[in-house]
């Protein structure tokens, strides 16, 4: 049984193959054509999952799709009827919901076959019942209450439900335009970042900042019975629609707050201006109130479903810092929240929720780990290196986990690639910039070299998942990165590159397991520092993370990385 899962005509477009309830293959269409957030049709991420299942389209029984134009009808009609929203508005929704018409023919366009060819029964699933799926269905749990929470997918912000082994049960939907992730999208374009997807900057900024505004924050946005309203008043959404466009790939938001909220919080920052104390309160002003309708949200669930487990997924999940502290705050006691829990994991939520809801078929899979990605092999590698006229050391696995440690110990920074690249927005090992976390001015010396974003932003710590309660407060698994933990104090000074202004770190932890090298890696770091952590950050340069060896060097070449090393290939710039 093959089941081909699609995220298309959104942000962070992908694709996944589940065979027989395995999963086989998921990757995002911008690791292919290098466009960030790249929101058409992905193309390129069906063939490479068709190619790793060793199938054609024609051996395709089912396709899921991540959205359907007729979900939630009545409710879109309803609002319609009563708000009048604009004509561009109007047009802008239609454009997108006939695409989905054209599906057929766009998947046979990229498998370069007939659309009568491909036989598979295709399916338009509601938004958020793919983002349930996409947590629910691969998590180790038999029974829990699951969270979707985003900006918008189908009409709908927020998704009340819980999973009992192979089915999925409602309770109750926020409608648009109600939004937490609206919200924090307007804020995000106010602040003055205006990239697609760049609330995480907000997120990093925040920490930096008091609550000065949280008062304020309250009157935008409130708890209401087990859900949540925005007050319209300070947003125009609801008339005009976000315009959104990504006519190249590239999506792009245009601000849609009213005037009403400069009046409230004063002149929106123009982007590339200077980062004021004002703009800091601002940041953690909102993260403090999304908090807190995150946490009343998770409480009121509890009551519908009362399990120690909770699933959270939807964009909102990818907000760590709130992540982090739901054991504290609510009484679910084990969270789950997948690798890829934005729109795009929708593309295997998809395809389980094919598999398992639909066909009624028994759950066979959890999903431990990330790499779900292309892989080349050392003989690629080493092809890779010799086309840009590289000669590269060829070590055996002890001695490259010393010679990267020695390299780490003397302040280099190293491109780290190997084997399948990781599915979802954070590198996890695979295709890694690393560096030693002891060093006071790594974090500057790795933006001056390769990333040349801003100061404000913390790296990551990879941590042996054995040590996790030796240097973080809290004692839980955080294998995609997804949750901020406090770093005990009398810590933080040994790691001082990787603790962010507040005493946290978005941790990594890695477990011998599922990622055996990496955790060797940092084990061998371990062994000779004391210290069983490195600083990890994705390999890249203003730039989706890379994907193929030839990237992977580039990146290397045209950026002041010391060391790249590719599967068992070691080059060290001083040698060029």
């Amino acid at each position: 049984m093959n089941i081909l899962g699609i995220n298309a005509y959104h942000g962070d477009a992908s694709a996944s193959l589940v065979q027989n309830g395995q999963l086989i293959a998921a990757v995002e269409e911008e690791r292919f054509n290098r466009v960030k957030h790249w929101a058409g049709f992905p193309s390129e991420s069906i063939r490479y999952c068709l190619e790793v299942g060793g199938i054609t389209a024609k051996d395709l029984d089912h396709v899921a799709v991540s959205f359907n134009p007729k979900a939630n009808l009545n409710k879109k009609l309803l609002f319609t009827i009563k708000n009048r929203p604009s004509l561009n508005s109007l047009l802008d929704r239609f454009n997108k919901q006939s695409k989905s018409t054209s599906l057929k023919q766009e998947l046979a366009n990229a498998c370069g076959c007939n659309e009568t060819d491909i036989r598979a029964h295709i399916h338009n699933l509601e938004h958020h019942t793919t983002h349930l799926a996409s947590g629910f269905f691969v998590s180790p749990f038999e029974e829990a209450a699951i969270l979707s929470i985003d900006g918008m997918g189908d009409f709908v912000s927020t998704l009340f439900a819980a999973g009992r082994g192979n089915e999925l049960e409602y309770f109750s939907r926020t409608h648009f335009p109600h939004s937490i992730g609206y919200l924090y999208n307007a804020i995000t374009l106010y602040l003055g970042f205006p990239a697609y997807g760049d609330e995480y900057k907000v997120m990093g900024l925040a920490p930096y900042g008091e609550p000065e505004y949280l008062e304020e924050f309250r009157q935008l946005i409130y708890p209401k019975g087990d859900s949540f309203e925005l007050n319209l008043d300070y947003f125009n959404h609801h008339l005009e629609g976000i315009a959104m466009s990504w006519d190249d790939g590239a999506p792009r938001v245009q601000p849609f707050h009213s005037p009403a909220l400069e009046k409230l919080l004063g002149p929106a920052r123009t982007p590339k201006s200077e980062v004021t104390t004002k703009h800091q309160n601002i940041a953690k002003s909102l993260q403090a109130v999304t908090e807190e309708i995150i946490f009343h949200l998770i409480n009121e669930l509890h009551k519908k479903f009362p399990s120690d487990n909770l699933c959270l997924v939807g964009g909102v999940a990818m907000n760590s810092v709130a992540n982090g502290k739901i054991t504290q705050n609510t009484p679910f006691k084990n969270i789950y929240i997948p690798a890829g829990a934005a729109d795009n994991g929708t593309c295997f939520g998809a395809a389980f929720y094919v598999w398992n809801q639909i066909l009624k078929q028994p759950r066979n899979f959890v999903m431990e780990h990330a790499f779900w990605g292309s892989e080349f092999s050392d003989a690629e590698c080493l092809s890779a290196l010799q086309e840009h006229n590289l000669e590269p050391k060829k070590l055996d696995r002890d001695e490259l986990l010393n010679q990267v440690v020695d390299s780490m110990c003397a302040g280099n920074v190293i491109g780290w690639y190997q084997g399948r690249m990781e599915f979802g927005a954070r590198a996890l090992g695979h295709r890694s910039l690393i560096a030693d976390p002891r060093r006071v001015d790594m974090r500057d010396i790795i933006n001056l070299k390769i990333k040349f974003r801003e100061k404000f932003r913390p790296f990551a710590p990879s941590i042996l998942e054995e040590d996790v309660s030796e240097f973080f407060e809290l004692n839980e698994p955080v294998p995609f990165m997804e949750k901020v933990f406090k770093i005990r104090p009398e810590k933080r000074e040994l790691i001082p590159a990787i603790t962010h202004v507040d005493g946290t770190g978005r941790l990594q932890s890695v477990s011998r397991h599922t990622n055996p090298l990496y955790w060797d890696l940092i084990n061998t770091f371990k062994e000779r520092t004391g210290i069983p952590i490195i600083l990890n950050t994705s390999l890249n340069e203003n730039e989706p993370i890379v994907r193929t060896p030839s990237e992977a060097i580039k990146c290397f070449l045209r950026t002041n990385m010391d060391v790249i090393v590719l599967g068992s290939y070691y080059v060290d710039r001083s040698a060029i």
